[in-house]
């Protein structure tokens, strides 16, 4: 009976511990399902609530008339070049950078004094307040020129996106495989040729999210461009004077007592998320039919 029962002991032990760890199990799943029905809800009525309080403001005078005074059927014309010239602006340049430095600290310096200080600044410029920003963009081109300018606005978006693709770039080359590298240097290839051909080309999926991520953050900022580029109500395609933006036109009109300001904040407000939404669309379906 004792070697009986020293038998049936271990087995009902692991019995019980399979029916713990299934447990365990369901629960997870079960926390992970809510989670993401959380997240999906929370997005969903996000969107929602933008189509339902925007789609009425799309119309043509919105996208052929510059910003105007209440009840003069005034657009957002001049708000979304605005906007577009900036954000370009800014991604042109903070790119080139970016991705440089990004593949600087994954190939070359990383482990040099130099790579931890490059990439301890560039982790406190990704957590720095962007109004912060604005103001440093404010003391170094704005008051010393005496005027708002668009290039000002852009300069600081472009200080915005830059630690973004920085990060990422950096963290999509390290996901390259060593023996990659190895191949290509056992061609015969230079280093540089090995990076650019090969490890670039391995993580151009990652590195392309990056500079989505950051077109993503730097299109919907207010704070630096009211410090920067201010705004214009009038048309304005001179990157050296004040220029309108589609974030301050929001911020200028929400808050407003009218009721075709607030209008056409809520259809601003739809039309840089349906702009973030396109460009990932967009360039993802591209990066898969490449890979096809």
């Amino acid at each position: 009976m004792n070697s009986q029962t020293a038998t049936r002991t271990p087995s009902s032990r692991s019995r019980s511990l399979a029916a713990q760890r299934k447990m365990m199990d369901r629960f997870a799943t079960v926390l992970s399902w809510c989670a993401t029905f959380l997240v999906v809800f929370v997005l969903g009525s996000i969107l929602w609530t933008l189509l339902k309080n925007g789609l009425p403001g799309l119309t043509a005078a919105l996208f052929t008339r510059s910003m105007g005074a209440p009840g003069q059927g005034g657009g957002l014309a001049n708000a979304i070049v605005g906007s577009l010239l900036q954000t370009g602006l800014a991604i042109l340049l903070g790119a080139p950078a970016g991705l440089m430095t990004g593949i600087y600290l994954a190939e070359y310096g990383s482990t040099s004094r130099l790579a931890r200080a490059v990439r301890f600044v560039s982790d406190m410029l990704l957590s720095a307040p962007s109004i912060l920003i604005g103001l440093f963009i404010y003391m170094v081109l704005v008051a010393p020129l005496g005027h708002f300018s668009g290039f000002a606005g852009a300069v600081a978006l472009a200080i915005l996106a830059m630690p973004i693709m920085v990060r990422t770039t950096e963290d999509m080359l390290r996901l390259v495989p060593v023996a990659m590298r190895e191949a290509g240097i056992a061609l015969g290839a230079p280093k540089w040729r090995v990076i650019l051909f090969i490890c670039v080309r391995a993580a151009r999926g990652g590195i392309l999210t990056g500079v989505l991520l950051a077109i993503a953050r730097v299109a919907g900022e207010t704070a630096p461009l009211l410090f920067t580029s201010l705004g214009n109500s009038e048309w304005s395609l001179d990157m050296r004077r004040p220029m309108a933006s589609l974030p301050v036109a929001i911020y200028q009109y929400a808050g407003s007592a009218y009721q075709d300001w607030m209008q056409q904040a809520w259809t601003g407000a739809l039309l840089v998320t349906l702009g973030v939404l396109i460009i990932n669309i967009v360039v993802r379906v591209g990066i898969r039919a490449g890979r096809t």
